[in-house]
């Protein structure tokens, strides 16, 4: 028997329990973890009536959900999920300490770069864990999410390595498998965040540029050659920053993108509700790490002023 299963099952909590984090955390409950959802809108719904989840890995009902509507009434965890847009960051400093306070790490689970900053300004970088999740699910109404492909994390340790916090973050590795949900430990975070990056920029950003999905944008020739040359602009970004990403990777996003059911994404989703894009997490800090190694990323920074202008038209309407 593995060692972590021996073990008692830890606790967890969810900070942003939409598509991503309502996701994650509902089957982590659904394997007997106590997961504890901060919610907002849901709230009402959810302290009554549960989770619903539609799922390529299996649709199910959580009728009981440890819900709160704030994180004051959260108890001290030993893992706490950041599944917030990032333009809500900013909420962290008061949103991490009740779930952290005795000494829980961190599990920031965020798309872009260099985002788990603030929770280290909470908790310290010795606490934080970073991850990228390769999925496509959405919020499709109160407490209901639908999970329509993909579905894996990668994550590891943001600062420097210990074997503390490996050892952590392999256990957080085996709970997360063992509910069934594809997740990987890795031992380059830098590597993990660019490869994530190089399907981020390029689709996030065109789906709200050129108004269109992921299948339309795979489906017309130049959309999808323009993809192709962003993905490689991100590619070459990462070997300036002495980060090494496979050359494969270029074409696997490709192929992956290809074969993906269509999909919104959710700056595309964001765009259309007229709420914050992340362009500043996705596009604005690879772009300024980029910089200060000596490289530019002209195709990137031309998405980049285009996005900051629509997220402005629609923060003036």
């Amino acid at each position: 028997m593995s060692l972590f299963k021996s073990m008692k099952k830890q606790t967890y909590a969810v900070i942003g329990s939409g598509a991503l984090g309502g996701l994650y955390g509902a089957m982590l409950a659904r394997a007997g973890h106590d997961v504890h959802f901060l919610l907002h809108r849901d709230y009402g719904h959810v302290s009554t009536q549960g989770l619903t989840i539609e799922s390529i890995w299996g649709d199910f009902h959580l009728p009981n959900v440890l819900a709160h509507p704030s994180a004051d009434t959260i108890p001290p965890v030993d893992v706490t999920i950041v599944a917030l847009k990032t333009t809500q960051n900013h909420l962290l400093v008061d949103l991490l300490p009740p779930p952290t306070r005795e000494g829980g790490v961190v599990f920031v689970l965020q798309n872009g770069l260099d985002v788990e900053q603030q929770s280290v300004e909470v908790v310290g970088k010795e606490r934080v864990f970073g991850g990228c999740c390769f999925l496509c699910s959405n919020k499709i109404g109160p407490g209901h999410i639908r999970h329509i492909d993909f579905g894996k994390i990668v994550f590891g340790q943001y600062g420097e390595i210990s074997d503390v916090m490996t050892d952590k973050g392999k256990r957080i590795c085996a709970e997360l498998n063992a509910a069934e949900v594809d997740a990987q430990f890795a031992d380059d975070l830098a590597v993990v965040r660019w490869r994530k990056l190089m399907w981020n920029i390029p689709f996030n950003g065109l789906s709200v540029v050129l108004n269109a999905s992921t299948k339309s944008l795979m489906d017309n020739v130049e959309a999808c050659q323009l993809s192709d040359a962003i993905i490689r602009e991100v590619h070459a970004a990462a070997a300036a920053c002495g980060v090494e990403v496979p050359d494969a990777a270029i074409e696997i996003t490709l192929e992956n993108t290809r074969k993906m059911k269509p999909y919104d994404s959710s700056m595309r989703l964001d765009y259309l509700n007229k709420r914050p894009m992340e362009v500043e997490a996705i596009l604005g800090n690879p772009l300024r790490v980029a910089q200060t190694f000596g490289h530019e990323m002209p195709r990137v920074e031309m998405l980049y002023q285009q996005l900051k202008y629509l997220d402005a038209c629609n923060a003036n309407l």
